[in-house]
């Protein structure tokens, strides 16, 4: 917006022709990701979608709509028919794929700030590795999806200090990353590792930054940054959450400077034709499922 260790057998990656599009600056050579759509030639052209149409769908954990079973910290959530793990962190594992997903890092959004003379504290991208670094640990996945306005502009690789740039690379070694497209940094950037999609499909998923205006089923995306809200103990509590009904999911924004908007507000509840869906409350130490039509308007 303009402003979940659980182990599994994960079927074996089918073999695709490589791309003829080498990555950009930063991308590493990918066995497991080789396919065409990965990365992007530095002579320009429009970023392409990447498919995985060829890869055994994994067999879902049947669990509940609206919640599933509780863990520490975690909550299974099951996206068509995918059982995916959230995590109360704000980030999302899928343990068939062994992949991690995070949305709408907004990372330098501080410095970007400053640039315009609105000084916040210059800590956020450090912040916001940290935690990701957390989850990298917990699940120690093969592969990380950062979905979108993973940078607050198009400047922020740029910006970024050098202690935070070896962080994030740090955290790519021995793993494969993807950069999705988002309506804050559209294009591919240099010297930040990883390769650069605007679309992911995998099995019955399909990954993006931007929720589509039509029915999706099977879509994770990000973008809306949804937040809800609710009354407790005569006060009102308003936390970050997944938004989703079963058959597609809005993720929470994860940078540290990101803000949220209700789940009420009608670019979220027109994604789900109703408040017919369920808000996934992010807490401390854990999550809570609450319907829609619950959470309070601001």
């Amino acid at each position: 917006m303009r402003e979940s260790d659980v182990k599994a057998h994960r079927p074996p990656l089918a073999r695709r022709t490589p791309s003829p599009h080498p990555g950009r600056a930063g991308a590493r050579p990918s066995a497991s990701l080789s396919g065409e759509g990965w990365g992007r030639g530095s002579g320009g052209g429009a970023q392409a979608s990447t498919h995985a149409d060829h890869l055994p769908t994994p067999t879902p954990i049947p669990s509940p709509q609206g919640g599933g079973e509780q863990r520490a910290g975690r909550s299974e959530i099951t996206v068509a028919g995918a059982s995916l793990v959230a995590d109360c962190a704000g980030a999302l594992y899928w343990p068939e794929e062994r992949l991690l997903v995070v949305a709408d890092l907004h990372l330098e959004k501080g410095s970007a700030f400053a640039a315009r003379g609105v000084l916040l504290p210059p800590y956020d991208t450090a912040a916001t590795l940290a935690r990701l670094a957390m989850l990298i640990e917990r699940y120690a996945p093969r592969l990380v999806i950062a979905l979108g306005d993973s940078f607050h502009d198009g400047g922020g690789p740029a910006r970024m200090s050098d202690i935070s740039r070896a962080g994030l690379k740090a955290l790519q070694r021995g793993r494969d990353w993807l950069w999705i497209a988002g309506n804050h940094d559209p294009d591919p950037a240099d010297n930040i590792g990883g390769r650069f999609a605007e679309i992911l499909a995998l099995g019955p998923l399909t990954f993006r930054h931007e929720p589509s205006s039509q029915p999706c089923d099977g879509e994770i995306a990000g973008h809306l940054h949804p937040q809800a809200r609710i009354a407790r103990r005569g006060r009102a509590v308003s936390r970050r959450c997944f938004a989703g009904d079963g058959k597609r999911l809005v993720m929470p924004a994860f940078g540290a400077y990101a803000g949220g908007l209700n789940v009420r507000d009608r670019a979220i509840v027109s994604l789900f034709g109703a408040l017919s869906f369920t808000a996934h409350m992010l807490s401390e130490r854990r999550i809570y499922a609450v319907a829609a039509a619950r959470c309070l308007a601001d």
